[in-house]
């Protein structure tokens, strides 16, 4: 049931500052969520190497920075999921395996995650790891637009075709139906027109088509095709009577569709939907090739920035130097409230003003909405990426 627990996957990131050790904030932290409150959260250590820290102003601007650049990774990271449902069809049961960072799932990844030094290399300052961040998501999200754009116009213009040779009598095409020896072709006074009959009218149909107008040939109208509801016949007429037979088949409830037997059209028809269908599995195979792999780049950068941002709110928070536990806690779908009222507890000494402030309450003046806030370092990934339609 792996891919049901992830799609189901919340995760709370959170730092505290170091105790006497980080691992005793650890401890405490494990103990009073497992332990002495059994089965509230699972948890796991949240590694963030030695960033360098720059001042204090820069870090501000960055925490404004890094806000926005967390919610447009995630909405790439979201695109790419929702685009890989969309290219495989839907088939969800192949949907999830798709999606892995670094070849593996992603609460393995989340839960064991390491810095990618060769990627983000933490000699750089801040900034320059953010930057480059957004020019690497920035670049997969342009790629994105032209590849679903090219891939979607082919599956379109695939469909309506398709559409062409499917459905009623009445509109669908007859490339498929008809034959070059059920028309009188290449003559001066004579035509064979294509006619809709419902089932419950033939024996009607047979009675009168001879006498719908003048100059009907006897004995020319022959069933070419049936679907449940009717049939298609075809009748040759002189040209002439065309207009009158037309209008008196339409009194009948007979319906002439507007056809002429062109084997060229056809061909081209036939051929458009072969080129169309043999295009589509071309670039099917790539285009997932391609949404795999950077569906795990974007989705490791998302988690790089989670990283970056506890980073800088608890240097913000705790102050220098840096001594800080980054912890992720996965909650207990049932006990949400339970785990937020022992962080409480645990932390409240952290700020007194965060205390009072309960995320469900509107305090005029004060902006929560963007962000819950809490006296400990707090961000949310939400891993239910997807949304089936």
């Amino acid at each position: 049931m792996h891919c049901l627990r992830e799609a189901m996957a919340e995760f709370w990131l959170i730092s505290a500052p170091g105790e006497k050790t980080c691992q005793q904030t650890w401890d405490k932290m494990n103990i009073a969520t497992t332990h002495t409150n059994s089965n509230l959260s699972t948890n796991s250590k949240f590694s963030i190497p030695d960033l360098k820290v720059g001042t204090l102003d820069v870090l501000v601007g960055l925490s404004d920075e890094l806000a926005k650049l967390d919610s447009f990774v995630e909405s790439v990271v979201k695109k790419l999921a929702q685009y890989m449902t969309d290219v495989l069809e839907d088939s969800r049961d192949k949907v999830q395996e798709n999606l892995l960072a670094n070849g593996v799932d992603l609460i393995t990844y989340i839960t064991r995650f390491q810095w990618d030094m060769a990627k983000y290399p933490i000699k750089q300052s801040l900034k320059n790891i953010l930057e480059i961040i957004s020019k690497q998501v920035t670049q997969i999200d342009n790629d994105l637009k032209a590849r679903a754009s090219a891939y979607n116009s082919i599956k379109g213009n695939l469909q309506n075709l398709e559409r062409k040779n499917a459905g009623s009598l009445l509109t669908r095409s007859l490339a498929d139906i008809v034959k070059k020896e059920d028309f009188v072709l290449d003559s001066e006074y004579l035509i064979t027109m294509i006619v809709v009959v419902p089932k419950t009218s033939y024996p009607d149909w047979q009675k009168t088509y001879e006498t719908l107008s003048e100059m009907v040939v006897p004995r020319s109208s022959n069933l070419l095709f049936e679907d449940q509801d009717s049939g298609l016949f075809s009748v040759t007429l002189f040209r002439k009577a065309i207009d009158d037979f037309k209008h008196k088949a339409r009194e009948n409830k007979f319906v002439v569709r507007d056809f002429q037997y062109n084997e060229e059209e056809m061909k081209a028809d036939k051929e458009e939907l072969t080129r169309l269908s043999t295009d589509k599995k071309k670039q099917f195979g790539p285009l997932v090739r391609w949404l795999k792999v950077n569906f795990s780049e974007a989705f490791i950068a998302w988690i790089h920035i989670k990283a970056l941002r506890v980073f800088t709110e608890s240097v913000l928070r705790y102050g220098l130097p840096v001594n800080f536990q980054a912890m992720l806690l996965q909650p207990n779908k049932k006990n949400m409230k339970k785990l937020r009222e022992v962080l409480q507890e645990l932390y409240k000494h952290l700020d007194s003003s965060a205390a009072i402030i309960d995320a469900s309450m509107d305090i005029p003046g004060l902006n929560l909405s963007q962000q819950e806030y809490y006296p400990y370092v707090y961000y949310k990934i939400d891993l239910n990426l997807l949304d089936f339609k």
